[in-house]
């Protein structure tokens, strides 16, 4: 079996992670053998190379948060997956190998004949994407939400998801070209971020009222969200893109009662049930194997080539997900 392992962390995420040869372990009793199809590379996996994430495994480490696996042999006692079934990857152990042992217990089966590399990102940006839109601000049909990095992963899930709950988005991006492909992703405005973003969105919704705002980018970006919202909205920051702190000025806090708030999944999870967790997971696969759901993907690479997949997944300008194959 092949993983790609890491020792120690440092600035060149690429430098750190390598492809290893190991021997393909059996499964025990209540465990089966998974067989990896597709496991994609987020900026958290990339910050977890770098050691600027919010929770660091111990060293040493396989990397990879999510993927996607097919059962390839059980360990005694198991009945509740049977040989082929395709499975969600247990989160945070690992994904970035060929092969991997897990208990029977804790597999997601997903619903067959979906497409393995969408199910693979499922784990991560759909529910972040999802709990953004419901879990701050009420919100009803024709209300406007608007974000940055619009054309990240979990941006063009809000898309998607805010569009079949009947809300309209303005999303904002930091590059011209990235305008027309979320047009056609079914974004009802898409504005390049600058210094006088806040008039234009307000002509371009007819300055209709925003009261959420969705900030992955931090910094001087966080302040030009707020300037958009509605008095008393909210700004929900899940992610620093811009590698700076939130900046908002005084005055939104004080005088426009904007809210600031911060979103982590793993967070979520700690205070949610497993039946909370399931029920979240299976609508959303079952949205993904429908087609209704779906991520961009810029390129796939086999683990042989790892460091290469790291370095293409840590580069600006990408029209979508790197994903991991065997």
């Amino acid at each position: 079996m092949q993983r790609a392992e890491y020792a120690v962390r440092g600035p060149v995420p690429q430098d750190v992670i390598a492809c290893v040869e190991r021997e393909t372990p059996a499964p025990g009793a209540g465990e089966v053998l998974l067989e990896m199809l597709a496991a994609p590379i987020n900026p958290s996996d990339v910050l977890t190379l770098t050691g600027q994430y919010g929770a660091l495994p111990p060293l040493p480490a396989v990397g990879g948060n999510e993927g996607v696996a097919r059962v390839a042999a059980l360990g005694g006692g198991v009945a509740t997956v049977a040989v082929g079934d395709l499975v969600l990857m247990p989160v945070a152990t690992g994904t970035w190998t060929s092969h991997t042992v897990a208990p029977a217990a804790t597999l997601l089966r997903l619903p067959p004949g979906g497409d393995v590399q969408q199910l693979a990102m499922l784990t991560v940006n759909p529910p972040t994407a999802s709990l953004l839109l419901s879990e701050f601000v009420p919100l009803a049909a024709g209300d406007w939400v608007i974000q940055n990095a619009a054309n990240s992963g979990v941006g063009e899930y809000v898309i998607q998801l805010a569009r079949a709950r009947g809300l309209r988005t303005v999303n904002v991006v930091r590059r011209a070209d990235a305008v027309a492909p979320l047009e056609a992703l079914g974004a009802d405005v898409v504005v390049v971020d600058g210094p006088d973003l806040a008039p234009r969105v307000a002509a371009a919704t007819s300055r209709g009222a925003i009261r959420l705002a969705l900030d992955a980018v931090g910094g001087s970006a966080t302040g030009r969200l707020a300037q958009c919202l509605a008095p008393g909205g909210t700004v929900v920051n899940y992610g620093a893109l811009s590698g700076t702190a939130c900046e908002m000025a005084p005055g939104m806090l004080v005088f426009r009662g904007v809210t600031l708030r911060g979103f982590w999944l793993a967070t979520w999870f700690r205070h949610r049930t497993p039946a909370q967790q399931l029920a979240m997971y299976g609508d959303l696969a079952q949205r993904i194997a429908r087609g209704e759901l779906a991520a961009r993907i810029h390129a796939t690479y086999p683990l042989a080539r790892v460091k290469e997949a790291v370095a293409a997944a840590a580069t600006g300008g990408r029209g979508g997900k790197i994903l991991l194959v065997p």
